[in-house]
Formats: C-alpha cells, sequence, structure tokens
C-alpha cells in the first residue's frame, strides 16, 4: 500500500516553480514509480480523487474509487471560483487556529465548528485526528498558489482515456462540495457509465463521516 501526500500539502514534498494542472499527479507519479507500482487501485477524496482520476487518465490504475472529487462544476458554471475563493479564506482561519487547536477541540461545539464543512456525523473522530487535520491544513504551503492556479484556468480531465474500472462516491449534504452541482460534468459528460454512489446525510469526507462503510466502498469495488 502506498498512501502519498500531495504536493504542496503538509507533509508532502514542496510545491516549487510555476503551478500547473498536471503537477500534483506528477508527483503522486513518481512516488508510485518510486514504490514499485506500474498500476494500483486508487483511492482518494476531493483533490485526491481528481487525482486519481488524471492517474487513470494515464493509465495507472487498476481502479478509481472517488470521494467527491474536485473539478466536476458543469462547463459554463463559474460558481466554483467563489467556491474555491472560501476555501482560500478557510486556510487562512486554520492558520490562525492552529497555536490553538488543543483549547478548540478540547470541548463538543469546538469540534462540531472543526468538522461542519466536511462531515455530519464527528462524535466519534478522535480528537488527536482532527487537531492532526487542523494543523495540516494550516501547514498546507502550497494551498493558495493552487487555488490561485485552479480560479485561473479551471479544470480538466481526459475522461477518454480512462480505462479502468471507476467508481464515484458523494455524500447529498457534502458542504465544500455539493451534490449535485460539483459532480455534473462527470456525471453528465466525462463519466456518465462510472459507478454511481450517493451516501444520503453524508459530508464531503466519507472515510471520516461513515468510515466502515467508506471501506466497504472501497474494498467492494477492489475485489471485483
Amino acid at each position: 500500500m502506498l498512501a502519498p501526500t500531495l504536493l504542496g500539502h503538509a507533509g508532502g514534498p514542496a510545491l516549487e516553480g510555476e503551478v500547473n494542472g498536471a503537477l500534483v499527479a506528477d508527483a503522486v507519479e513518481r512516488a508510485m514509480d518510486d514504490a514499485g507500482f506500474a498500476t494500483a487501485h486508487l483511492v482518494g477524496n476531493s483533490a485526491g480523487g481528481y487525482v486519481a482520476l488524471q492517474l487513470a487518465a494515464r493509465g495507472r490504475a487498476e481502479s478509481v474509487v472517488a470521494f467527491a472529487p474536485a473539478g466536476g462544476w458543469a462547463r459554463g458554471d463559474d460558481s466554483f471560483r467563489e467556491l474555491l475563493a472560501f476555501q482560500a479564506s478557510m486556510h487562512e482561519q486554520a492558520k490562525m487556529s492552529a497555536p490553538h487547536a488543543e483549547a478548540i477541540l478540547a470541548a463538543a461545539d469546538g469540534r462540531r465548528r472543526a468538522t461542519r464543512l466536511i462531515v455530519t456525523n464527528f462524535e466519534h473522530i478522535p480528537i488527536e485526528l482532527l487537531a492532526h487535520q487542523l494543523l495540516g491544513v494550516a501547514g498546507c504551503k502550497g494551498a493558495l498558489p493552487m487555488i490561485e492556479y485552479a480560479i485561473r484556468e479551471g479544470y480538466d480531465l481526459d475522461a477518454g482515456r480512462i480505462a479502468c474500472p471507476v467508481r464515484m462516491v458523494w455524500g447529498t449534504e457534502d458542504r465544500l462540495l455539493p451534490w449535485p452541482s460539483a459532480a455534473a460534468r462527470f456525471r453528465e459528460d466525462w463519466l456518465p457509465r462510472a459507478d454511481w454512489v450517493e451516501l444520503d446525510g453524508i459530508g464531503h469526507c466519507p472515510q471520516l463521516d461513515v468510515p466502515l462503510e467508506a471501506a466497504q466502498l472501497i474494498l467492494g469495488f477492489t475485489a471485483r
């Protein structure tokens, strides 16, 4: 198993030079090469889901399970720019909150505020994991340049080259990439024949929201 931290994210390779739409996928592809994986069953959430689909288009995937992947707004729907600008402001808020993470997360209402955009169920998530996540968001030094690039250039996917099985999973209560508008291009243009799974009442990160069900959705698909 390989679980690489994405380029520009806390703990991952540093983002250097000019940003483009292939940089993150290039870095994961190098990590796969270094680990000896020609292909693999790929799983990703949000930006990671989009990167998994990019790698599938390069022939590096046996299958893909993508949880609410980024980049799926309909052609001509510019609402994604406003949403990405909001995500940039979230990053700035995380940097201000990080020094106070322990105090913020000590109370249930603090944990709810810290998770309200990513899960509907938060009570079972360990405080240590939430603190790690908050610090990780704050330490994502590549966030702003990558968001600025996406606002300016949008997203593209060579979906016609994806030959492997794909499962797309989306929570109907996703507040970061709202269902179904943020999935429109995947559903109508790029991947209409994918295996689509809607999770009623679940948020942006099913692996945190309903971890057992998320694991079953992965294993049940990759085992086929």
